[in-house]
Protein backbone atom coordinates (compact mmCIF):
# COMPACT_ATOMS: atom_id res chain seq x y z
CA UNK A 1 0.00 0.00 0.00
CA UNK A 2 1.30 3.34 -1.24
CA UNK A 3 0.31 6.75 0.51
CA UNK A 4 1.02 9.60 -2.19
CA UNK A 5 2.21 12.90 0.08
CA UNK A 6 0.97 16.14 -1.83
CA UNK A 7 2.82 18.65 -1.99
CA UNK A 8 1.88 21.76 -0.14
CA UNK A 9 -0.52 24.45 -1.41
CA UNK A 10 1.45 28.25 -1.99
CA UNK A 11 -0.27 30.59 -0.04
CA UNK A 12 -1.12 34.00 -1.53
CA UNK A 13 -0.03 36.67 1.00
CA UNK A 14 -2.72 39.40 1.30
CA UNK A 15 -1.60 42.76 0.89
CA UNK A 16 -4.42 44.15 2.01
CA UNK A 17 -4.61 41.99 5.53
CA UNK A 18 -1.27 42.45 6.19
CA UNK A 19 1.09 44.78 7.79
CA UNK A 20 4.70 45.97 5.95
CA UNK A 21 6.21 43.29 8.28
CA UNK A 22 4.53 40.41 7.04
CA UNK A 23 1.83 40.26 10.36
CA UNK A 24 -1.79 40.59 9.69
CA UNK A 25 -3.58 43.71 10.19
CA UNK A 26 -6.11 44.46 13.36
CA UNK A 27 -9.23 45.58 11.50
CA UNK A 28 -10.77 43.81 14.35
CA UNK A 29 -11.76 47.79 15.56
CA UNK A 30 -12.74 48.90 12.50
CA UNK A 31 -15.44 46.70 11.99
CA UNK A 32 -16.71 46.80 15.31
CA UNK A 33 -17.30 51.05 14.21
CA UNK A 34 -18.89 49.96 11.34
CA UNK A 35 -21.19 47.31 13.47
CA UNK A 36 -21.55 50.33 16.55
CA UNK A 37 -22.36 52.92 13.26
CA UNK A 38 -25.00 50.24 11.91
CA UNK A 39 -26.80 49.95 14.74
CA UNK A 40 -26.65 53.67 15.83
CA UNK A 41 -28.23 54.51 12.76
CA UNK A 42 -30.88 52.16 12.87
CA UNK A 43 -31.71 53.62 16.75
CA UNK A 44 -31.85 57.03 15.14
CA UNK A 45 -33.72 56.26 12.32
CA UNK A 46 -36.43 54.83 14.42
CA UNK A 47 -36.75 57.81 16.76
CA UNK A 48 -36.81 59.81 13.31
CA UNK A 49 -40.21 57.66 12.58
CA UNK A 50 -41.62 58.00 15.91
CA UNK A 51 -41.05 61.85 15.86
CA UNK A 52 -42.46 62.26 12.53
CA UNK A 53 -45.84 59.92 13.21
CA UNK A 54 -46.00 61.82 16.37
CA UNK A 55 -45.85 64.88 15.20
CA UNK A 56 -48.07 63.95 12.00
CA UNK A 57 -51.00 62.37 14.45
CA UNK A 58 -51.15 65.04 17.21
CA UNK A 59 -52.82 68.05 17.38
CA UNK A 60 -50.97 69.01 20.31
CA UNK A 61 -47.32 68.98 18.94
CA UNK A 62 -46.03 72.60 19.33
CA UNK A 63 -42.79 74.09 18.31
CA UNK A 64 -39.75 75.80 19.81
CA UNK A 65 -36.93 77.24 18.96
CA UNK A 66 -34.14 76.14 19.61
CA UNK A 67 -31.68 77.91 21.90
CA UNK A 68 -28.60 79.57 19.83
CA UNK A 69 -25.79 77.44 21.84
CA UNK A 70 -26.55 74.61 19.73
CA UNK A 71 -25.70 76.38 16.96
CA UNK A 72 -22.08 77.06 18.58
CA UNK A 73 -21.76 73.82 19.66
CA UNK A 74 -22.26 72.39 16.23
CA UNK A 75 -18.97 74.44 15.46
CA UNK A 76 -16.93 73.27 18.38
CA UNK A 77 -17.91 69.70 17.00
CA UNK A 78 -17.09 70.24 13.79
CA UNK A 79 -13.63 71.58 15.01
CA UNK A 80 -12.89 69.29 16.72
CA UNK A 81 -13.92 66.71 13.80
CA UNK A 82 -10.70 68.95 11.99
CA UNK A 83 -8.34 68.40 15.10
CA UNK A 84 -8.71 64.73 15.46
CA UNK A 85 -8.32 64.48 11.48
CA UNK A 86 -5.17 66.59 11.96
CA UNK A 87 -4.07 64.29 14.81
CA UNK A 88 -4.49 61.09 12.74
CA UNK A 89 -2.42 62.15 9.84
CA UNK A 90 0.33 63.68 11.84
CA UNK A 91 0.57 61.41 15.02
CA UNK A 92 0.43 63.95 17.24
CA UNK A 93 -0.86 64.23 20.73
CA UNK A 94 -1.79 67.94 20.83
CA UNK A 95 -4.01 68.24 18.44
CA UNK A 96 -5.81 65.00 19.59
CA UNK A 97 -5.62 66.37 23.16
CA UNK A 98 -7.56 69.77 21.58
CA UNK A 99 -10.06 67.01 19.62
CA UNK A 100 -10.53 65.55 23.30
CA UNK A 101 -10.94 69.57 25.17
CA UNK A 102 -13.27 70.60 22.52
CA UNK A 103 -15.50 67.14 22.82
CA UNK A 104 -15.65 67.93 26.99
CA UNK A 105 -16.78 71.90 25.69
CA UNK A 106 -19.31 70.39 23.16
CA UNK A 107 -21.18 68.73 25.92
CA UNK A 108 -20.78 71.35 28.61
CA UNK A 109 -22.57 73.37 25.78
CA UNK A 110 -25.12 70.87 25.78
CA UNK A 111 -25.73 70.77 29.04
CA UNK A 112 -26.42 74.31 29.13
CA UNK A 113 -28.49 74.17 26.28
CA UNK A 114 -30.63 71.95 28.69
CA UNK A 115 -30.58 73.76 31.57
CA UNK A 116 -31.73 77.06 29.40
CA UNK A 117 -34.76 75.15 27.56
CA UNK A 118 -35.57 73.77 31.64
CA UNK A 119 -35.30 76.84 32.92
CA UNK A 120 -37.91 78.64 30.26
CA UNK A 121 -40.03 75.72 31.17
CA UNK A 122 -40.14 74.49 27.77
CA UNK A 123 -40.30 70.84 28.30
CA UNK A 124 -43.86 71.35 30.17
CA UNK A 125 -44.93 73.88 27.85
CA UNK A 126 -44.13 71.91 24.49
CA UNK A 127 -44.72 68.50 25.54
CA UNK A 128 -43.48 65.81 23.07
CA UNK A 129 -42.02 68.13 20.83
CA UNK A 130 -39.39 69.15 23.89
CA UNK A 131 -39.54 65.12 24.52
CA UNK A 132 -38.26 64.02 21.15
CA UNK A 133 -35.43 66.89 21.83
CA UNK A 134 -33.96 65.39 25.31
CA UNK A 135 -34.19 61.96 23.93
CA UNK A 136 -32.13 62.94 20.55
CA UNK A 137 -29.93 65.41 22.13
CA UNK A 138 -29.44 63.70 25.13
CA UNK A 139 -28.86 60.20 23.43
CA UNK A 140 -25.75 61.66 21.10
CA UNK A 141 -24.47 63.26 23.88
CA UNK A 142 -24.01 59.61 25.57
CA UNK A 143 -22.86 58.35 22.34
CA UNK A 144 -20.05 61.42 22.21
CA UNK A 145 -18.97 60.35 25.92
CA UNK A 146 -18.31 57.07 24.66
CA UNK A 147 -16.24 58.61 21.85
CA UNK A 148 -14.01 60.75 24.05
CA UNK A 149 -13.63 57.36 25.97
CA UNK A 150 -12.58 56.07 23.26
CA UNK A 151 -10.56 58.71 22.01
CA UNK A 152 -8.94 59.20 25.40
CA UNK A 153 -8.01 55.62 24.70
CA UNK A 154 -6.18 56.33 21.53
CA UNK A 155 -4.55 59.22 23.19
CA UNK A 156 -2.65 56.97 26.16
CA UNK A 157 -1.76 54.63 23.49
CA UNK A 158 -0.48 57.31 20.82
CA UNK A 159 1.73 59.24 23.40
CA UNK A 160 3.14 55.92 24.81
CA UNK A 161 4.45 55.09 20.85
CA UNK A 162 1.89 51.94 20.47
CA UNK A 163 -1.15 52.62 19.01
CA UNK A 164 -1.61 51.14 15.45
CA UNK A 165 -2.94 52.91 12.77
CA UNK A 166 -6.17 50.93 12.30
CA UNK A 167 -7.05 51.74 15.61
CA UNK A 168 -7.22 55.33 15.29
CA UNK A 169 -8.63 55.38 11.88
CA UNK A 170 -11.39 53.23 14.01
CA UNK A 171 -11.94 55.56 16.31
CA UNK A 172 -12.06 58.66 14.11
CA UNK A 173 -14.23 57.28 12.28
CA UNK A 174 -16.60 56.76 14.84
CA UNK A 175 -16.06 60.18 16.11
CA UNK A 176 -16.43 62.03 12.34
CA UNK A 177 -19.71 59.96 12.53
CA UNK A 178 -20.74 61.45 15.90
CA UNK A 179 -20.26 64.91 14.13
CA UNK A 180 -22.47 64.35 10.95
CA UNK A 181 -25.06 62.38 13.13
CA UNK A 182 -25.14 65.86 15.08
CA UNK A 183 -25.82 67.66 11.87
CA UNK A 184 -28.37 65.11 10.97
CA UNK A 185 -30.12 65.46 14.58
CA UNK A 186 -29.78 69.69 14.16
CA UNK A 187 -31.27 69.76 10.89
CA UNK A 188 -34.21 67.55 11.76
CA UNK A 189 -35.14 69.24 14.88
CA UNK A 190 -34.42 72.74 13.61
CA UNK A 191 -37.51 71.23 10.97
CA UNK A 192 -39.68 69.43 12.80
CA UNK A 193 -38.95 70.74 16.07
Amino acid sequence: MSTTVLPPVPTVPAASVATPDGRPARRVAETGVWIAIATISMSFAALTSALVVRQSSAPDWQHFQLPPLLYVNTLVLLVSSVTLESSRRRQAVATLHATLVLGLLFLVGQALAWRQLAAQNLLLATGPSSAFFYVFTVLHALHVLGGLGGLGYVERRLAAGVLSRTTFKAASLYWHFMALLWLYLLALLTIRG
